[in-house]
């Protein structure tokens, strides 16, 4: 069983057309969001959000993947450590 980690997905809408897109995503991983933030610039059509997560990297991976084939969408995440690694 992978280990739960703590980490971060930033997401860059680059055409708000594709928001909805970005949102059932997000709603389908819902249980691993802890916090949200989002910016938009209209006067640009962009906007950025921000998520803090909760979860192993193979739900991470799934879930960034999912945001990443999105038109349109820019995604980078950053995740702790993994314990095992730590003592390396």
């Amino acid at each position: 069983m992978e280990e739960e980690r703590i980490g971060f997905i930033g997401i860059v809408i680059e055409d708000l057309t594709q928001a909805a897109k970005v949102n059932q995503v997000i709603s389908q991983f819902q249980d691993m969001v802890t916090g949200r933030i989002g910016v938009p610039d209209h006067e640009r059509n962009m906007a950025v959000i921000g998520l803090l997560v909760r979860g192993d990297n193979i739900r991470v991976g799934s879930f960034t993947g999912k945001l990443g084939n999105v038109p349109g969408v820019q995604v980078k995440s950053a995740m702790t450590k993994s314990k095992e690694k730590e003592g390396n």
